[in-house]
């Protein structure tokens, strides 16, 4: 299962996160661990280049990409090699969404659109799609109409 999907800039602060089969009383705990886990780690590092962690029975793949950091934590059948492959489309589909590598700001700016690729991509913990079409795909919204509303 993929327990935690966190995006964070570089001071620390949270912009994004998902939680998944993980209890409240522990979200502060691993919020806290992952951030100081890439203050330590991140410093210097080139633009996706992957990082692994494991702590305890879960791993942990994080990465920068542009003005944020992203952090994938998972446990039993989602090992380092399968956070690999979902951290590679996460940052696809957020370079996608953003037309670019983000800032914070441009993160910011399109935040919508990336949750809906969240969305799109894990589900309940578990890796629903992969492909990148099917994603910008799913999440193409058309603006209502104000004659329907």
């Amino acid at each position: 299962m993929l327990l935690a999907i966190l995006i964070s800039n570089f001071a620390g602060n949270i912009l994004l996160e998902r939680f998944n089969g993980v209890p409240s009383e522990e979200r502060l705990h691993w919020r806290t661990f992952l951030v100081k886990l890439g203050a330590d780690n991140l410093k210097g590092a080139r633009n996706e280049e992957f990082f692994v962690s494991s702590q305890k029975s879960v791993y942990i793949v994080y990465t920068v990409l542009g003005g944020v950091c992203i952090y994938i934590v998972g446990k039993d059948e989602y090992d380092e090699l399968a956070l690999t492959e979902v951290m590679f489309v996460i940052t696809s589909s957020i370079k996608d969404a953003c037309g670019k590598s983000p800032s914070e700001r441009l993160f910011l700016d399109k935040y919508g659109k990336i949750c809906l690729c969240l969305d799109e991509i894990v589900w309940k913990g578990i890796l629903e799609n992969t492909e990148k079409d099917r994603i910008r795909r799913l999440i193409g919204l058309k603006p209502p109409n104000p004659t329907e509303i």
